[in-house]
């Protein structure tokens, strides 16, 4: 039996960019960076980035397309497939590797500053927090779930 399974939870370095294949067919195209810290030899803490590119077929990837934006993070499950090319220029044969996204579950968005229309970082501070919260609306009609009511 063979696997080829790949799941990445990172964040965007790029807002996906959506074409259309000459059948018809959307595909989106993305790149995620995941983080790896660990210890080196000498004791000193090291940090090392690695960056993938993300392929999304179909309504996967026009939901890409519309929903995800650089910064956001992001879990993407799919398969490693390496494909290759001739370059026209140089005729040297070209590879890439990429994780064929089968599934792409959206992380939160971005905080963003409406007066500048800039993303920044989320709030760090509990006051910052208490702000944002403050000013969401939670709907006075619903009624309250206690836990001695859950049938589990």
């Amino acid at each position: 039996m063979n696997l080829n399974k790949a799941f990445v939870l990172g964040n965007l370095t790029r807002d996906p960019e959506l074409r259309t294949t000459t059948t018809g067919q959307s595909v989106a195209q993305f790149g995620v960076a995941t983080n790896r810290e660990f210890t080196d030899k000498s004791g000193q803490r090291q940090k090392l980035t690695e960056f993938h590119n993300i392929v999304a077929w179909g309504k996967l990837g026009e939901l890409c397309h519309q929903y995800i934006k650089k910064g956001q993070s992001v879990f993407v499950e799919g398969r490693i497939q390496t494909r290759s090319w001739d370059d026209k220029q140089t005729g040297q044969k070209k590879y890439r590797t990429e994780i064929v996204a089968e599934n792409v579950q959206f992380g939160p968005k971005p905080f963003r500053n409406e007066t500048a229309g800039q993303n920044q970082a989320q709030p760090e501070t509990p006051k910052e927090k208490e702000e944002i919260l403050e000013t969401v609306q939670y709907p006075a009609d619903e009624e309250e779930i206690k836990p001695e009511e859950i049938p589990f």
